[in-house]
This record gives structure tokens, sequence and C-alpha cells, in this order.
């Protein structure tokens, strides 16, 4: 979330808006022996996506086969309510209308963790992200005592960044606290964030360096500051290696 730019316009969704489905991450029912489809079969626009012979839906565009596709019996992986990715966090669903169902990185390359300072409280994050009509939220909101929540699975599409791509392919870390109060970024809340970067990154192979794990200012087209000049990126990056990708 953090601090828009002076002059930046207010902007809406955080870059995008098409498909959010599901609830709070959760839901989806495996169908026959398990097998998945690749979601990108689907996206063919302005065609019908024909699934066992028969026409499951005449496409007006690839927008729109992006919102049907998980609708498709044996498409998606299989789900469990509540299940967590990182492990020793707090399930707190967010809407399903500030995220979008995927089956990353099956259709989407996850190569991205962006980190995020919410300009409140952990509270006031878990409310904005559970609210339909916010639109943003964040896979994981991490507290100044270190606790974690999580809010959307790793396998959806958080609206986040306010660039489409990025939303695609990251995973958003929220932190509480304010982007000029450098109190509010803590012992316990840089280690266990690290840990939780630790661990994306070596679920889906990221880099540990600052090319791929990135502040939200650093998103193109984004009119966000977050997270700050006090966040310290040299101690977040010490602490991510030496935390050996545990998850």
């Amino acid at each position: 979330m953090g601090k828009r730019r002076r002059g930046a316009e207010s902007g809406g969704v955080a870059g995008d808006t098409s498909g959010a489905g599901g609830v709070g991450g959760v839901g989806g029912t495996p169908v026959g022996d398990g097998s998945k489809i690749r979601r990108r079969a689907f996206l063919i626009g302005g065609a019908a996506a024909v699934v066992g012979g028969g026409t499951v839906a005449v496409l007006a565009g690839q927008d729109q086969a992006t919102r049907l596709w998980y609708r498709v019996p044996g498409v998606e992986k299989a789900r469990t309510p509540g299940e967590l990715d990182h492990v020793g966090a707090e399930w707190v669903a967010a809407s399903s209308a500030n995220w979008r169902r995927a089956d990353r990185p099956a259709d989407f390359t996850v190569d991205r963790v962006i980190i995020h300072v919410v300009q409140g409280s952990y509270r006031t994050a878990l409310k904005v992200f559970k609210d339909p009509a916010h639109q943003a939220a964040t896979h994981y909101v991490v507290r100044k005592d270190g606790h974690v929540a999580q809010m959307i699975r790793e396998l959806d599409v958080a609206y986040q960044a306010g660039n489409r791509s990025y939303n695609e392919r990251g995973i958003g870390i929220e932190h509480e606290g304010f982007v000029d109060r450098p109190q509010d970024f803590t012992d316990e809340m840089y280690e266990s964030s690290a840990r939780l970067t630790a661990g994306i990154c070596q679920r889906y192979g990221i880099p540990v360096d600052r090319k791929h794990i990135i502040g939200h200012v650093e998103v193109p087209g984004t009119d966000h500051t977050d997270p700050g000049p006090h966040w310290d990126w040299d101690r977040y990056m010490k602490l991510v290696r030496g935390a050996g990708g545990a998850g």
C-alpha cells in the first residue's frame, strides 16, 4: 500500500481488475484423475475454447478467457480452505474483489517479491484487504512483532502493485507501519519478513537480489513510495540470504 507520490493521480484498482473470483483464495474441486490442462490453452482471443469435444464458451477476447479458465473442470490445482504457503502464518482471507484466481506458476512465472508498507497498523491492513471496495491487497501482512497473516494464496494474483504484469509475476508482502517512521521497522519484523521472502525465493527459484526483491516504489507506473527511505535494504537482503530459504 504505502504513501502515494505528491501530485500522483489516485488510481482505483491496483492495475489489474479482471477476473477476481473465488472466496478468499480457497475452494475449487478437483475432477476426474486430477490431470490439469494448462491455462495458456484457454487464452484464445476471439475464439471458442473446446474441452472433450464440447464448447465451453465463445470468448470475446483474451481477458474474457482469463476470467473463465478456472471454471473448466480439471484445469486448476486442488485447494484446501485455509491452506497456507508459509508455515506459521495465520490465514485471514482477503476479499475476492481484491485478487484474481490463477494457477501460478503454471500460468504465470513467479519471479518477484514486492515489499510494501501499509501506512497504518496491522489491523488496518487486514481491514482494508477484507473490504471489497478497496480493490487491492497483498498475499501477506507482517506485524511489528513478526507475526504473519496470509490473505491470498500464492497461486493467485493479488491486486497489489499498480502494474498488471508485476501483479501476475509477483508475491506481495505488506508491513505494518509508516514510511517516515524508521522505528516501526522492528528487528522482529525484519527477521520474520526475511524468512518469508527466503521461503518464497526457494519455492519459485527467484534469485535473492535487488532485481527480484523490490519495493513497491520500484514498480513501473506506480504512484506509491513505499517501503520508503527508512527501509534498510542492505540489512534486509543480508537477512534474506542468511535465512537460507526457510519457509
